[in-house]
């Protein structure tokens, strides 16, 4: 019950501090700006520790932040975890040899990359952004986690979009989202 509550309260404290921005970056996208959640001390510490949360006692090896918002979230994420970090980054970005994938996202395609020797075969991960919409991003970094033979324990976002059923995307995943809008 307790763990409800805090869940709650924290739902509640993200939809009174986010942002809603209409027609950003393109017309007919409503954005939802999480600056606001990671301005303040105790609201970004507060997101963060709802964030590991679920893991709280689970074998992880890394968190894998997806660039650029997932940065934000999964470094901190990780140290509490008491884990290594992994950037998935767009191509083009990393120094050292890739794997690659394309993916479309609610508004544009794209395409994101990590080092190859970013992970070995059975390490466990997971993965985290920002914001689950469409669900093309965070399925294109699993794909890319999963060709280098990583277990993806789950997925991890601040908010998600419902009416974008990016969640479906990620079915065979445990999925945990701190607000919906």
């Amino acid at each position: 019950m307790e763990n409800e509550d805090n869940d709650r309260q924290v739902e509640e404290l993200i939809r009174t501090r986010i942002r809603t921005l209409p027609n950003f970056p393109i017309p007919g996208i409503l954005f939802r700006d999480i600056t606001p959640l990671i301005g303040e001390f105790t609201t970004f510490q507060e997101i963060v520790s709802a964030l590991a949360r679920p893991y709280n006692g689970i074998a992880v090896d890394f968190v894998a932040g997806i660039e650029a918002r997932g940065f934000i979230f999964g470094t901190p994420l990780a140290l509490q975890l008491k884990t290594g970090f992994i950037p998935i980054r767009r191509t083009g970005k990393l120094p050292f040899p890739t794997i690659a994938t394309s993916y479309t996202q609610s508004y544009a395609k794209s395409a994101i990359e990590l080092h190859m020797d970013a992970i070995q075969t059975g390490q466990r991960v997971i993965v985290v952004d920002d914001v689950l919409s469409s669900g093309g991003t965070a399925a294109a970094a699993i794909s890319l986690l999963e060709r280098l033979g990583a277990e993806v324990v789950g997925a991890a976002f601040v908010i998600e979009l419902t009416g974008m059923s990016g969640r479906a995307k990620l079915n065979s995943y445990a999925v945990h989202t701190l607000a919906r809008f």
